[in-house]
Order: structure tokens, then C-alpha cells, then sequence
């Protein structure tokens, strides 16, 4: 319900406002002491709360403690301290109206002019990989209603939320106060900030929710800030730009240690390597090209040097490809690794961390873009993408840590169980194709893959492509298709070949008739029960 209606006349004109009295509270201590200095030198009262109080009392400048104010002391382990009438009275009074000044002086409460906070530092603890109990404990209350209570009321009250507007505030201490426009600006600039802020903690309780496999929720909202406009996005006449989202912990908050600015494609090819080398559990590198593997392998068993055995492998399996590729690596990236592309023309390297030896070895590769992850680094749990007038929302498409586990449970339907080396094949082929793109037929030995057939309309297309690839390589691998096969001709296409084994979601209505043909030519074929479509 609104607020009595005053008629215009009872508004006193009011432009510049001295300031007498300020309420500082602030989780940034930035410039906190020379603002104390100026305000302690035009003889303004300092009320302050906590930690921001104890700081300016222990720079040598008086201040009341907020307590005293309200004649209640601070409780709840900070979560109350100046919600109270004592405060908020002198934050909302419009001394325009006389009838507020004279509820003031018989409450005896004294107004506020100038009222400095900004707040606990919520998407900073999201960041750094707190806890849930740590991250709601940086909700800040208080602090929003001061800024918001003072923003509303900036006819008579300057608010600050920021250390860059201390200068200004400074110098309108020592003018003689603030004009009316000055507090405008300040209260726009405030509501921006609390409105921000909120967009934060509203964002991470929606994925903490979905985290937590309930609804999707009814309302979604995603705040991201650009970090660096990209020189031209997909294509040179698409504009672009790399923006970090609140809390985001992936591919844009990576820390480019040389190379080239990164492109709209880089990104994108990036963030398709991550993702299909972290699917591994062993050390393992991914080789992408135009969002699709041309190579993926893990280290070779009793490798000395594992993370350059996992990149060898893998890019052997499409060399060609691999000239210009984007290479991601989900352990540190080794000297003998970056020895290994000396002379492999490569746009992009990202991983979790570098060898020093190796970053020298890269600096002569001028060109090469190193990304370092962000030490907090983990796969999305959700799939955003955009379409013409919405959004689509998913889980993303993740296998479970005990895939080992999960994986014996599949239905074996033709030959018999293969070795546990041989499983093993099979389990890195399934896990491989889902970062492939649908169609997808990935084909591996050893777990590392020799053929990828990718992007086809039909599903024999991609055989015959993995198969080329693979070459002499293909007799005897493996074999895993994202989704089952409508017909038995892209299983013959692979039988003919030389594949061993096959893994598939199965499902179609035609399933007995590749069952039949895996059975008559000998071939172990697994069915998953589930697909992993990559569109």
C-alpha cells in the first residue's frame, strides 16, 4: 500500500544538502581511511557498524558505533545491526515535508545525509567454490535495505556503493554538500547495484535448485557481463563478444597466459574440447575441429609421460584434421607434451595448469593461444541454448562416476563378454561419441579413437566415414553409435570392416534383425538403453 499523498506545496525547496551525519558500512575497505579523513575533517558524524568501524576507529577517527544508535546491540552473528527505526527513520525522512521533521524530533531520531555501503561479497564466495552454508551466510539484508531506503529517498540523501564515487562525495563534503542532480545519479547507480546483486543470488538459487533435480524452475534468469568484444564472431561480418556469467567457473573465466586473442570459434571449439576430455577419468586429450573430435584418446598403459601418451594417441587418429585443431588436456600439461607440438600447427591448448618448462617451449609458438582453467573449473549442469524468441533449458548430458559399474548392467544381445581391456575399449568408445555430433559412429582400440564418422544425415553415412578414416586401423576395434540403428546396414557397413565389438542404445523396431546379423558374424554387441544425442 503507497504512502500518504503530500499536494506540492508542503515540498520545501531542497538542491544542495550539507552533510552532517553519515551511516558507513562497507564489505570493500577500498580508500575507507581517506574517506574517514575527509569526513572526520568537515566535522561529520561517522556511524558505523562491525568491521568498518573497528577500521576507521583504528585509523585514529572517532565514529558511534551503530549500536549506540539503535540501543540494541548487534546479534545473530552480524545478520542484525541497523534494521531498525533509529536507522531506517533517518534514511527515509523527506525533510522536504515538515510534518517528517517534526516526527523525527519528537522520536528523537537524527537524520542522515550520506550513507556509504556496498555489500557482502556473495558472488565472490559463489566463486571461489564455498559451501552452501558459506555462500547464504554472504546474503546481505541490511545492507540492500540502507542502500535501497537511501536511494528512494535521494531528495535528501546521498548514497554510495562503490569507492570510485568516493572523490566526487570527497570533494561535495568539503563544497558545501550535494546537489540534487549529484544524488540522483548516486541513487540510480545504487538501485543498479542492489538489483545486480539480487540478479546473483537469485541465479544461484535457481541452479542450486536444479541442482537438486526438482522442476525446472518457472522463472530463469541469467546475468553475465562482457569481458572482451571478440573481433568478429562465426563469420567477419557477425559481431561478437565473450561476456562471464555470475558465478561461472568455465571456458570464460579462463586465464589466457599468450597467444592471439581469442576468436568466437576458439571459444566455442574450446569449450567442445573440455568437454569431451573431462569426460575421462584418466589423463586424456580431446582434438577438435569445428566443434567436433578428430581425436580422443587416454594415456597408454605404463606410459611414463602420461598426458603426452594420451595426446600422441589421440592425434593419430585424424592427423589431417588435427592441422589447426583446438587441443584440451584434463591434467597439466607436460614439457615432453608441448615437445610433441613443435611442429603440429595448433590454435588453441587449454588445461588445468602448465609445466613451466612447457610455457617456455610455447613461447615460440607465438601465435599458439594458451588457456589456463580457473582452479574451480567444473563441467555445466545445465545446457542453455537460444532460440527465435525463448530459450531451451536441459540437464546437461553427463555419465555417472561408476560408468564401470553402469556399464554391467548393459544387455549383452550377441557373442560374449569381452576382457575387462576390452570393456574398457568399450566404455571409453561409448563415453567418446557423445561429443560427437549426431550421427555419430566412433571406433577405438585401446581406447584411443581410429575413426570418427560425424555430422550425417543417416547413420550408414557415418559408418562408412568412421571406417574411412580408420583405415587398416579399423580391423579389430570397437565400435559405439550415440543412438540405435533404424536399420542392420550401418552394422554390416562396421562388420565388414573388421569391428569386434559394437555398443548401442538399441530401441529400434528392427533391433532382432541386428541382433541376428551381430550374432551370425560373431561380433559382441552391448545395448545401453540410452542415447546421447549432440545436436
Amino acid at each position: 500500500m503507497a504512502g500518504p499523498r503530500h499536494d506540492p506545496s508542503e515540498y520545501r525547496e531542497r538542491d544542495v544538502v550539507p552533510i552532517r551525519r553519515a551511516l558507513v558500512s562497507v564489505s570493500d575497505k577500498t580508500d575507507l581511511v581517506p574517506l574517514a579523513e575527509a569526513l572526520a575533517a568537515a566535522d561529520v558524524e561517522i556511524v558505523s557498524t562491525g568491521s568498518t568501524a573497528a577500521t576507521i576507529r583504528a585509523a585514529g577517527y572517532a565514529v558511534t558505533d551503530v549500536s549506540a544508535v539503535t540501543g540494541f546491540p548487534e546479534m545473530l552473528d552480524g545478520r542484525v545491526k541497523t534494521l531498525h527505526p533509529h536507522v531506517h527513520g533517518g534514511l527515509l525522512a523527506d525533510l522536504r515535508l515538515t510534518s517528517h521533521e517534526q516526527q523525527l524530533s519528537e522520536l528523537g531520531i537524527e537524520p542522515f545525509e550520506l550513507v556509504v555501503a556496498n555489500l557482502y561479497p556473495f558472488v565472490e564466495t559463489v566463486r571461489s567454490g564455498a559451501g552452501t552454508d558459506d555462500v547464504v551466510e554472504q546474503i546481505d539484508i541490511g545492507g540492500p535495505a540502507m542502500v535501497r531506503a537511501s536511494a528512494k529517498n535521494y531528495a535528501n540523501v546521498a548514497v554510495v556503493v562503490s569507492p570510485e564515487s568516493y572523490p566526487a562525495v570527497i570533494e561535495a563534503v568539503s563544497g558545501g554538500g550535494t546537489s540534487l542532480e549529484q544524488r540522483k545519479q548516486l541513487a540510480a547507480r545504487a538501485f543498479a547495484h542492489t538489483a545486480n546483486y539480487d540478479r546473483a543470488v537469485a541465479t544461484w538459487f535457481s541452479e542450486e535448485t536444479l541442482a537438486e533435480g526438482v522442476d525446472l524452475p518457472q522463472h530463469l534468469t541469467i546475468k553475465a557481463e562482457r569481458i572482451n568484444p571478440l573481433r568478429y564472431g562465426e563469420n567477419a561480418h557477425q559481431r561478437a563478444a565473450i561476456y562471464s556469467r555470475v558465478g561461472g567457473h568455465g571456458i570464460a573465466q579462463a586465464d589466457q597466459l599468450q597467444g592471439k586473442p581469442m576468436s568466437y570459434n576458439n571459444y566455442v571449439d574450446a569449450d567442445a574440447a573440455l568437454r569431451t576430455a573431462f569426460d575421462m577419468v584418466l589423463p586424456a586429450v580431446a582434438i577438435i575441429k569445428h566443434a567436433n573430435p578428430c581425436g580422443i584418446a587416454v594415456s597408454a598403459p605404463g606410459a611414463l609421460d602420461e598426458i603426452a601418451s594420451a595426446h600422441l594417441r589421440a592425434h593419430e587418429c585424424d592427423p589431417l584434421s588435427a592441422f589447426g585443431g583446438v587441443i584440451a588436456a584434463n591434467r597439466t600439461v607436460t614439457l615432453k607434451m608441448a615437445e610433441n607440438l613443435r611442429d603440429i600447427f595448433t590454435e588453441v591448448i587449454v588445461a588445468p595448469d602448465f609445466a613451466p618448462e612447457a610455457l617456455e617451449l610455447f613461447k615460440l609458438k607465438k601465435n599458439l593461444r594458451v588457456l589456463r582453467l580457473p582452479t574451480d573449473w567444473k563441467q555445466e549442469r545445465m545446457d542453455v541454448r537460444l532460440v527465435s524468441g525463448g530459450l531451451l533449458l536441459q540437464d546437461a548430458d553427463r555419465f555417472p562416476d561408476d560408468i564401470e559399474s553402469v556399464a554391467q548392467g548393459w544387455e549383452l544381445v550377441s557373442g560374449e563378454r569381452p576382457a575387462a581391456d576390452q570393456m574398457q575399449n568399450l566404455i571409453f568408445a561409448w563415453k567418446s561419441c557423445r561429443a560427437v555430433k549426431s550421427n555419430a559412429i566412433v571406433l577405438a582400440k585401446g581406447s584411443a579413437t581410429v575413426g570418427i564418422g560425424m555430422g550425417q544425415v543417416n547413420r550408414v553415412d557415418s559408418c562408412k566415414l568412421a571406417v574411412e578414416r580408420a583405415g587398416d586401423r579399423v580391423v579389430g576395434s570397437v565400435a559405439a553409435s550415440d543412438a540405435y540403428f533404424p536399420f542392420s546396414d550401418g552394422p554390416q557397413v562396421l562388420m565388414d570392416a573388421g569391428v569386434m565389438a559394437i555398443v548401442q542404445p538399441g530401441g529400434s523396431v528392427r533391433d532382432q534383425e541386428t541382433i541376428d546379423l551381430a550374432r551370425e558374424r560373431g561380433v559382441t554387441m552391448f545395448f545401453t538403453g540410452e542415447r546421447h544425442f549432440f545436436h
